[in-house]
């Protein structure tokens, strides 16, 4: 068997601890992969595979690798983890020229999709989440982090609908990643539902380790969700599968939120898909969606936050109206408007830089980025000054300016610092006493050689002599052939020429050594300080966080400001009479696309006496889908609490919003489309209620025309008898007209 050498034996044992990741091994200025993880890298990179002896001089035995560049590893990792690759980062813990044998690695993060911080990765406008799934007897619990940002919470579901009940949770939150640590057969069908809904989320096992309390270490003894065992539990093995793979603190993630269904619109799947409020059906994008007509956001944690508020609209009248309100404020004084959509754009991804300082990947950009941030708040705050009482007098109370933080930063950042960390050129003058004097010496060194070489002229008669310096070489007397005869007998000679020699002198090399050590220590003494400002930024994350989270929500409700100012919206007043009027109302996306045509206002009335379901018969595309989502689209952006495009409007809030909109398979799991069709259906009758708004389009198409028919009569009578909520039923069954007569609650309209 063939010596390995110490390098390749020590490669060897690390990658034994990590054989499902991709190890990236520091080699100098290179990560290098070996044997099968060269293999997948060099085939998914693109990348020039080679060999390497495996073992001491004079073996035979070679083994395939491939490696990239230190300084530009970031894009080829986003690439391996898009594709759903785990990668093990070992990196140098010593400094190669004072390592004594084989310089000391240790693997210092494990990447995944659900826990990576590359801005390479991260989308700046969406989440990544990390979601944790366990269950005990009838009850899953589903937890949920955004390591980027802070943002953790959880959600439990018993009884028999409990998957459908996570599914719809997966569905809106779209984790890039799901721990299971339970076997995936325990999961049995929830699993396959999950793979065909989520088709970009990496799921993995995880085996947590028992006695680690990391939840009283993030969320403190007095968390109410730390008294539930189950609750406890799945987000105790989400964190612990975090930190196993960050390797840090991460004090960002420090408040954990139950997601309740009696707070929020719990919609499901089946809606978010079929009312394209973040992605449009034909090509998953978000162009020609909801968010994309109501996004004027100025900053990233805006545009995260505009997406939670889409797909989770309230069901407190009195937190809408205090959106309304702050909208409606912004909607009249346009200077205001103006002056703080200004000000916002001056605002960086302040959660993302502060957890990328908390697990201490944040260069100096990160803080000089953190640094503009800081100086926009206070044109901000004098903004807030000026408004009423109400939310934003309350987002006023929780944006700080952190001036001492700032202070630091503008002393002790230069302008525009480097992209790396080790090469000093970071800290600005007059910040540092020390580094100020290692500074004079390594940046005087051009007036010492002006004068050391006059000073050598003078004393040889070499006039033509010069002093210069290399990389290579050092420091250096160039003579010129014709003058080699003048040289000193003290002088050492370094390099022949073509056209000269070049000497060395004791005074000239002991300057040598000063400068170069000088250099050195100032790159050292930069990274001190330089991690001495980041240690205090993290003594303030949780304040600078809380300023972040209200940034977010100012710039969602500007955003909403100025979609109503530019869509002419109107405010919706509220009622509880369970009655949705809406008097020339518009599509809101719909209407955005229409470049040289006007979208044509119509008027819907819907409550839960004598027009409690519409059935609505006319010709294809006559827009009767249309109308349809637009009237569920304007009730949903209601309930958010934003103005809609209409005349007037008087709505009620639904507890859910229900959609069978379209035809569509699934033939993967042997599902046809009129099985899609009634699966979606029965869901709506068995969990609609008299608050709910049902929108059913074509019900019974997928089958015979008189078994469509039965199915689409039956449908409508269920929902008017037994459920009684408000409903939009769209047909080409002309036969159901006649139910009008039957029950005073049913109106025909034909378009």
């Amino acid at each position: 068997m063939t010596a390995l050498t110490p390098m390749l034996q020590q490669y060897l044992e690390i990658k034994e601890q990590h054989k499902d990741e991709l190890l990236f091994f520091r080699l100098g200025d290179f990560y290098e992969l070996f044997n099968e993880d060269a293999l997948t890298a060099s085939r998914e990179l693109n990348l020039t595979l080679t060999k390497r002896a495996g073992g001491k001089a004079g073996a035979s035995s070679s083994m395939p690798m491939c490696g990239v560049p230190f300084h530009s590893v970031d894009g080829y990792l986003a690439k391996l983890i898009r594709k759903g690759y785990k990668i093990a980062i070992c990196d140098q813990m010593e400094d190669p020229k004072k390592a004594v044998g084989i310089v000391k690695r240790q693997v210092t993060k494990i990447l995944t999709p659900g826990t990576v911080l590359s801005d390479a990765v991260l989308e700046e406008n969406h989440n990544q989440y990390l979601a944790c799934l366990e269950q005990q007897e009838d009850t899953l619990c589903l937890a949920y982090a955004d390591v980027s940002t802070g943002e953790c919470a959880w959600y439990t579901a018993r009884g028999k609908d409990r998957e459908e009940a996570v599914l719809d949770q997966l569905y809106r939150i779209q984790p890039a990643e799901l721990v299971l640590t339970e076997s995936t057969e325990a999961f049995g069908g929830l699993l396959d539902k999950m793979v065909q809904k989520l088709p970009d989320c990496m799921v993995n096992q995880y085996d947590p380790v028992p006695g680690l309390d990391y939840f009283t270490r993030h969320f403190g003894s007095d968390c109410p969700a730390g008294k539930l065992p189950l609750v406890r539990g799945t987000v105790e093995h989400m964190l612990q599968y975090i930190h196993e793979n960050v390797k840090s603190d991460l004090a960002q993630i420090n408040r954990l939120r139950e997601i309740t269904t009696d707070a929020v619109m719990n919609l499901d799947a089946t809606a978010i898909r079929n009312l394209e409020l973040v992605k449009n059906m034909k090509d998953g994008t978000r162009h020609g969606t909801l968010l994309d007509v109501l996004d004027y956001t100025r900053t990233a944690m805006g545009a995260r936050q505009l997406r939670q508020w889409v797909e989770a609209p309230l069901l407190d009248t009195a937190r809408i109206r205090l959106r309304q309100q702050a909208i409606g404020w912004m909607v009249d004084n346009a200077r205001f408007r103006t002056d703080l959509g200004d000000a916002l754009s001056e605002i960086t991804d302040l959660e993302r830089i502060l957890s990328r300082i908390e697990v201490g990947s944040a260069n100096a950009r990160d803080l000089a980025a953190l640094r503009t941030a800081l100086r926009a708040l206070p044109q901000v705050k004098s903004l807030l000054d000026q408004v009423p009482q109400g939310l934003l007098h309350t987002l006023d109370g929780r944006i700080s300016l952190h001036e001492d933080l700032l202070d630091e930063l503008e002393r002790g950042i230069v302008d525009d610092p480097p992209f790396t960390v080790r090469d000093g050129g970071m800290i600005r003058k007059g910040f540092n006493a020390e580094l100020d004097e290692v500074h004079d010496i390594a940046e005087n060194n051009n007036q010492w050689m002006l004068h050391f070489e006059q000073k050598i002229k003078d004393q040889t008669g070499i006039k033509n002599l010069k002093v210069g310096y290399n990389k290579v070489f050092g420091y250096y007397i160039e003579v010129s052939k014709g003058q080699v005869s003048q040289v000193p007998d003290t002088f050492i000679r370094k390099q022949t020429l073509v056209n000269g020699e070049r000497y060395i002198v004791p005074e000239l090399k002991e300057f040598e050594n000063k400068i170069l050590s000088a250099r050195e220590k100032i790159q050292q003494l930069e990274y001190y300080l330089f991690n001495e400002i980041r240690q205090d930024i993290r003594q303030h994350l949780v304040e600078v966080q809380e300023t972040a989270r209200a940034l977010g929500v100012l710039d969602v409700l500007y955003s909403l400001a100025m979609a109503a100012f530019k869509g002419s919206y109107v405010c919706p007043r509220l009622n509880d009479r369970q009655e949705i009027l809406i008097k020339d109302g518009r599509h809101p996306v719909v209407e955005k696309l229409l470049e040289r045509e006007l979208f044509v206002p119509n008027d819907v009335h819907l409550n839960n006496t004598d027009e409690r379901l519409i059935i609505l018969t006319g010709p294809n595309m006559a827009g009767k889908s249309t109308y349809m989502r637009q009237v569920a689209l304007l009730t949903l952006m209601t309930q958010m609490g934003s103005f809609i495009p209409a005349r007037e409007a008087d709505v009620c809030p639904v507890d859910r919003i229900f959609t069978r909109v379209g035809a569509s398979d699934d033939l993967a799991t042997g599902q046809s489309t009129f099985m899609v069709e009634m699966n979606e259906v029965a869901n709506i009758l068995k969990y609609a209620t008299s608050r709910s708004l049902i929108i059913l389009d074509e019900v019974g198409r997928g089958t015979s025309t008189y078994d469509g028919m039965s199915i689409a009569r039956a449908v409508v009578e269920f929902i008017n008898d037994k459920i009684r909520a408000k409903t939009l039923f769209a047909t080409h069954y002309h036969e159901l007209i006649e139910l009008e007569q039957l029950d005073p609650g049913i109106k025909n309209y034909s378009v």
